[in-house]
């Protein structure tokens, strides 16, 4: 239903790395004109960003800023269910000297112990259009080769991406993007997924609208492929919920999620938690510890379909 680049994206709140705009003020224009709807993306970001990460065995992160633009982190992962690893990351982003205008180009690279890597690229070629290239190779394969252009007006949004384009294999995969507002809370729009390889070819088209107010957002992704819905509502400062639905035609599946996040400043501390209809309960829960620059997670996950427990602890440094 998404897509392409979610096939290389990490797993976490932020599913695409470039997504570090703010959310688009809808309510607090004045002039009448109808705000820019954001990238495709982010259509349920929102909602996403409330649901806990899973964490198991444990975890170590240290971020080191180098400079106004360079920055590197090291994570060392290891676990008794899946492979441990080693984490390089690497982020050379625009400083406040090297503006939009200037092209200065926005670069993030990734690469772990078993010499996978995962590197993006953006670049703004004019004030409204950005090109993203991104590539994925795990150890000496290539998997996911795209590039991407988007053109931001003032009310609405169009994407293009390539992936794997394969001259030899006549094979590669092209999603296009589109939003547009309607109104100041109404968006609508849709994404085009056509793929052609030697032995099969076919399109999916998927089409999409989102309801906002000042509290919440309701979002609604439909196609061939299946259905994705979300809402998501912030009760006051501390609390925010949310609700995720999700449908597969080609799994014959259904998902039902509730998410909820609870923030005490006092204490600084976040809680994250979190239950779904495949009868799986979770929770994360982030201490900051002042006044030392880290943060203590903790989280713990129970799959009682599946009789498994997942237990994890970490510490993000920086």
């Amino acid at each position: 239903m998404g897509s392409v680049l979610a096939l290389s994206s990490n797993p976490g709140h932020q599913n695409w790395p470039f997504s570090t705009d703010p959310p688009s003020s809808r309510w607090d224009r004045r002039d009448g004109r109808l705000p820019n709807p954001g990238s495709f993306h982010s259509l349920h970001r929102s909602c996403k960003e409330v649901f806990p990460q899973q964490i198991e065995g444990v975890k170590m992160i240290i971020n080191k800023t180098l400079s106004s633009f360079f920055k590197v982190s090291h994570t060392l992962h290891l676990s008794a269910v899946s492979p441990s690893y080693y984490r390089f990351h690497v982020e050379h982003l625009q400083s406040d000297d090297c503006s939009k205008d200037k092209d200065a180009p926005a670069l993030i690279g990734e690469m772990d112990s078993s010499g996978s890597l995962n590197a993006h690229a953006l670049l703004h070629l004019t004030e409204r259009v950005r090109a993203r290239t991104v590539f994925q190779t795990q150890q000496s394969q290539f998997v996911t080769w795209q590039f991407e252009t988007e053109y931001r007006g003032n009310d609405f949004t169009a994407a293009m991406t390539v992936a794997n384009p394969d001259i030899l294999r006549e094979s590669v995969i092209l999603v296009a993007h589109f939003l547009q507002s309607v109104s100041s809370g109404l968006v609508l729009g849709g994404e085009l997924v056509y793929h052609r390889g030697r032995a099969e070819e076919g399109g999916i088209l998927t089409l999409a609208g989102q309801y906002s107010r000042p509290n919440w957002v309701a979002t609604l992704n439909a196609g061939k492929g299946g259905a994705h819905a979300s809402y998501y509502h912030r009760a006051n400062k501390q609390i925010q919920v949310g609700v995720e639905f999700e449908a597969s035609t080609r799994t014959q599946e259904t998902t039902t999620s509730f998410g909820y996040q609870m923030e005490l400043p006092e204490a600084n501390m976040v809680f994250r938690g979190m239950i779904n209809s495949r009868c799986i309960i979770g929770g994360v829960l982030e201490k900051r510890l002042s006044p030392l620059p880290a943060t203590l997670i903790m989280g713990a996950f129970v799959n009682h379909r599946g009789d498994k427990l997942q237990v994890g602890l970490g510490v993000n440094v920086g």
